[in-house]
């Protein structure tokens, strides 16, 4: 594979309770473990910044897919819901539920470019057979 962009990020502290900082300074966050887990909350985690990831990257695999099959996708969203629990070995794992509104597409032409997306997107790709990735098309035209 022909690299054409690589993100760096360097990550400091106490882990989850800690800092994270990309090489541009764009992203520079303090983090928290969510209440949810134990922690104090009130920051940033890593889930959060997976979903945020994971939703744009998500939305212009669609978008792309959208321009290839001229489908109208303005007024597009996509959500993206990200888990964490145990894992039943000792670890953890994570769960992720796409949620896309295709407002000016059929509702069956809507699930063929979420598919679609999902074969295109690089964070589907490198999650696949990895982790539970649901796809729902939560609003689209009625046939």
């Amino acid at each position: 594979m022909q690299v054409l962009y690589t993100a760096s990020a360097l990550a400091t502290g106490d882990g989850r309770d800690g800092h994270v900082r990309t090489s541009d300074a764009t992203v520079d966050l303090d983090l928290a473990v969510p209440k949810e887990m134990g922690g104090t909350g009130g920051a940033a985690n890593p889930e959060q910044l997976f979903a945020a990831g994971y939703a744009a990257c998500f939305h212009s695999a669609l978008r792309l897919v959208a321009r290839r099959a001229k489908a109208d996708v303005s007024g597009s969203v996509v959500e993206a819901e990200v888990g964490i629990g145990p894992n039943g070995s000792g670890g953890f794992g994570l769960t992720v539920a796409l949620v896309v509104d295709l407002p000016a597409v059929e509702r069956s032409a809507a699930e063929q470019l979420v598919e679609a997306a999902h074969q295109v997107c690089p964070y589907s790709n490198a999650t696949r057979g990895n982790i539970d990735v649901a796809l729902t098309v939560r609003e689209a035209l009625a046939a």
